[in-house]
């Protein structure tokens, strides 16, 4: 049986009678990452392959800098086995440092770079990372938690300027992000400097099964965990989108979704480039810098999350983009309400669009999207149907037997985007993935859906409690394991109430040691000390003081019970007010 595509199994596929002419399998080449953009640089050597900022990258021009860049980190003792630590946004440095990792075999680990220090200590002791590697701005991250052996390459988002832009960037950033004399940190000119006079011919270091990326998510307990994925799990889903979405070299997208994400890394760059398109890079999200970015590049592909979508729509501004050029629009990354995609489709229309806003499904544990919406096929309700090489079923939650169509239990997934495993998690990873007596590796996802008589598939809810955020997965139990940590807190519940913008909104129920102290003035010291120690869209917008908290028969929190309140407009004014402070 080829590796992760199970061609000879006796395994319900309704979705076919909907694929029409788009194959059940499709061939993924036996290459590592790095080989299969350089033969596509190879084919497409003078196309744009990047635009940053007014700079252009040709496919060339890339690969040039990515074996140079491979070049300075052999140079530096970087071997093979070896992993370093990403924590970057859309800049061209993290796809040159990704690629030329892959290229000599060395493991990656992609973080956010607004993780805190105490999240990043973490993940840098998880994968045991020997650099690090971020931008000027977050170097106050990482200056406590480096051991003095370990280095920090730090890249700047003027690197790769044009010079006007470069100069003035520099007068008006530069001066804010000035880093003391540390001699762990390496500066990008003078990392690259070291690849002078080293030369090698190119082998493969590392297999395209073998462990090359690690991403962070959450497991059955609701803390963050480090999914390994190989070259061949990304080249799985550059290989299958492509037919399924019609990529081709004329294609281009706006790379907005986090490098550092399996839906930014995996289908708006790499599968993008490995198709001979073109990345529009943008390093931070606002609405006005997208809008911008659409009328002025006018992408023929974009991907995003429901957030997006809903901040376009609240522009006035957004009226000027024209999508006459616009093949396919897909989002992902929390559930699209039908009312939201009537409202975007109406404006998709009215501004030269012949495509629709259709929904897709994924997790990191795949990559990212394996369940995709075909062009023109939109069923309401419905995340899509599985594309070419994976396999999906429904299952009991407890028994894991397969349910008729229509039923609802957890949904099952298989195939070549599957993860290896959870990094230094054996047990977890053996809860999740289970292979059945044909040999097929299932990934059970922990969320709740059905399946109908065609193959699409439905979502209903998460059996694990992991609530999404603006399209970034936020693990309660990490919140209330912050929030219970600090000396005024006796207890703790986090959960997910309706937001109109976020989707979804993080709210804090919490019972003091001392209830005198119920006062916005601790509200503030708890917030406060929850930016100190998470990413931001895990900070609570909202906390509501309480003498006790519900319980089951077993004492128990019992969170559905909380989870029917909404954010009040005081608490969510406040709450804005005080992250904004930060």
């Amino acid at each position: 049986m080829e590796y992760g595509i199970y061609k000879n199994v006796q395994v319900k596929k309704p979705w076919l009678k909907i694929y029409g002419d788009m194959p059940e399998f499709i061939d993924i080449p036996d290459l590592t990452m790095y080989e299969l953009l350089r033969d596509m640089a190879q084919k497409y050597s003078d196309k744009t392959a990047l635009f940053f900022m007014g700079a252009k990258l040709s496919f060339s021009r890339l690969m040039d800098m990515i074996d140079q860049c491979a070049a300075a980190f052999t140079a530096y003792g970087i071997k093979p086995g070896d992993c370093v630590l990403q924590s970057m946004p859309n800049v061209p440095n993290a796809l040159i440092i990704f690629y030329a990792l892959n290229k000599l075999g060395v493991r990656v680990a992609m973080t956010h770079p607004l993780y805190s220090s105490t999240e990043l200590a973490e993940f840098v002791r998880e994968t045991n990372s020997v650099w690090c590697v971020t931008v000027d701005m977050f170097y106050d991250r990482f200056k406590d938690i480096l051991r003095p052996d370990q280095k920090l390459l730090i890249t700047r988002i003027s690197d790769f300027l044009p010079g006007a832009k470069k100069v003035a960037f520099n007068i008006i950033k530069g001066r804010q992000n000035r880093i003391p004399e540390d001699s762990r940190v390496i500066y990008w000119k003078d990392f690259l400097k070291k690849a002078e006079g080293v030369e090698f011919a190119y082998q493969r270091r590392i297999n395209p099964e073998e462990g090359a990326v690690v991403l962070f998510s959450g497991g059955t307990t609701n803390l963050p965990k480090g999914i390994l994925l190989s070259s061949y799990n990304f080249n799985a889903l550059s290989s299958s989108i492509a037919p399924f979405s019609n990529f081709t070299s004329n294609d281009s997208v706006i790379a907005i979704l986090p490098v550092f994400h399996g839906f930014g890394l995996g289908i708006c760059i790499h599968s993008i480039l490995c198709n001979g398109g073109t990345v529009y890079l943008e390093p931070k999200f606002s609405t006005k810098i997208y809008i911008d970015s659409l009328r002025k590049h006018q992408p023929t592909f974009i991907a995003g999350v429901p957030t997006m979508f809903e901040a376009m729509l609240r522009d006035k501004n957004f009226s000027k983009v024209r999508f006459d050029r616009l093949r396919a629009i897909y989002c992902g990354g929390d559930s699209l309400s039908p009312e939201l995609k009537a409202r975007f489709d109406e404006r998709l229309k009215a501004q030269g669009s012949k495509v629709e806003l259709v929904e897709g499904y994924g997790l990191t544990e795949t990559v990212t999207g394996c369940v995709l919406t075909p062009p023109g096929l939109y069923r309401k309700g419905a995340i899509g149907v599985p594309m070419p090489n994976m396999l999906a079923k429904i299952v009991d939650i407890n028994t894991k037997e397969e349910l008729p169509y229509g039923e609802v239990g957890e949904i099952a997934l298989a195939g070549p985007t599957v993860m290896l495993e959870y990094i230094n998690n054996p047990e977890e990873t053996a809860k999740t993935i289970r292979t059945d007596e044909q040999g097929i590796r299932w990934l059970y996802t922990g969320d709740i859906g059905y399946m109908d008589e065609d193959g699409f598939l439905y979502f209903k809810s998460r059996e694990k409690r992991m609530l999404k955020v603006s399209g970034v997965s936020v693990y309660p139990m990490q919140v209330e394991q912050v929030l219970e940590s600090h000396e005024l807190v006796f207890r703790a519940c986090v959960v997910g109430v309706p937001d109109d913008y976020q989707m979804t909104s993080v709210k804090a129920y919490v019972v003091l040691e001392d209830p005198s102290l119920a006062t916005d003035e601790t509200k503030r010291i708890l917030i406060r000390h929850c930016q100190k120690h998470l990413i931001k869209w895990s900070v609570p917008r909202a906390i509501e003081f309480r003498d006790k908290l519900p319980t089951t028969l077993v004492g128990k929190v019992e969170y559905s019970a909380l989870e029917k309140s909404r954010i009040t407009a005081e608490d969510l004014i406040f709450a804005e007010a005080e992250q904004a402070e930060s």
